[in-house]
């Protein structure tokens, strides 16, 4: 008995030791593994629908693998030079410009103080100099980084190709490991799958899209810098509560204040469009799937960005998902769902 006992202590110190080392291993790549991952998860139903057509695996999968790469690479190449000279503009035309006086002709009696203008007109000028600043810091890391880049993005890619040709096998991997009965691993595979589904497509995915619409404005009504500020929208879509009205609205008033009337009524057309686009387009992305509380998924994209960067912003509120939906499924209640709510059960 105590054989036994020392035996399966053994076992379970080695495989503890095993996964630290494994962990250590792999941390150099891990957000580059973690990416190839939810990206294999974006282009199944594409990858789907090229088997159908193509039988063999590997060359329907190599097929997917070049459209990715062409979407990733192609635009990096021609943008990124665009987006480090218009983050440059901003920046430079944050420390040049005069926020104060439009600002009192359309509200004199708040800006009355000049120590009170001055304060405004700083914090104005210093918020978009931190941002134009970020952005082109960003960039630049992008650029001196190339080799280190190039070599993560290769992991990804491996990644990728692994994991959406043999996703089926690896699930089932997956189910023959777990400690669980049938019945929950099967709630559990199809919740985290729901789960996914709901964040990548319907919050990450639909996001891009929002901030490409108000994009359009910006570019159809001739605003300086567009690219800029529609990736800025883009990445302000993603995040729940916050939306592209963070990007689109400063732009607004800056029209307002510049006196082009006809511009700013175009911006807040389409801005609107892009913050009411969620209400109609979502429920087409999480029909009949598990819906996340808006608040779990803002907390955790918020200390996802913090703790992992930006992949953290997808991993974060993922997290924070698995681990209430394993909460949920081992709870002795009948209530329903409170932060995770199943939609097929309405």
């Amino acid at each position: 008995m105590e054989d036994k006992s020392y035996k399966s202590f053994a076992i379970i110190a080695l495989l503890i030791l095993l996964l630290v080392l494994s962990y250590f291993v792999l941390k150099p790549f891990l957000m580059a593994v973690l990416f190839g991952i939810f990206l294999a998860f974006i282009f199944t139903p594409l990858y789907k629908r090229i088997h159908k057509r193509i039988k063999s695996k590997n060359l329907a999968t190599s097929i997917v693998c070049v459209i990715l790469a062409i979407l990733i690479l192609v635009p990096l190449w021609f943008l990124t030079p665009l987006l480090i000279t218009q983050s440059i503009n901003i920046f430079l035309s944050a420390q040049q410009m005069d926020f104060v006086t439009p600002l009192k002709e359309i509200l004199p009696s708040v800006f009355s103080s000049e120590q009170f203008s001055a304060e405004i007109a700083s914090t104005i000028s210093s918020f978009i100099s931190r941002v134009a600043n970020n952005a082109t810091n960003i960039i630049s890391d992008l650029i001196l980084n190339f080799p280190t880049l190039a070599l993560q993005f290769i992991v990804a890619i491996f990644v990728f190709f692994f994991v959406l040709r043999d996703g089926d096998r690896l699930i089932l991997y997956l189910q023959s490991i777990l400690p669980f009965p049938k019945e929950v691993e099967k709630k559990l595979f199809k919740s985290s799958n729901d789960i996914t589904f709901s964040i990548l497509y319907g919050q990450v995915l639909l996001g891009i899209v929002q901030g490409l619409i108000a994009g359009i404005a910006f570019f159809a009504f001739g605003i300086k810098n567009a690219l800029f500020l529609t990736i800025l929208a883009a990445i302000a879509g993603i995040f729940p509560i916050i939306g592209t009205a963070i990007i689109w609205v400063p732009v607004a008033l800056f029209l307002l204040i510049s006196g082009d009337t006809f511009a700013m009524i175009g911006v807040i057309f389409f801005g609107v469009l892009s913050s009411l686009l969620e209400n109609f387009v979502k429920p087409i992305f999480v029909s009949k799937r598990t819906k996340v509380h808006s608040a779990i998924i803002l907390v955790g994209m918020v200390g996802g960005l913090f703790l992992f960067g930006f992949l953290g912003v997808i991993l974060g509120p993922l997290i924070l998902a698995y681990l209430l939906i394993l909460l949920d499924l081992f709870r002795d209640k009948r209530l329903p769902g409170f932060i995770i709510e199943d939609s097929s059960k309405k």
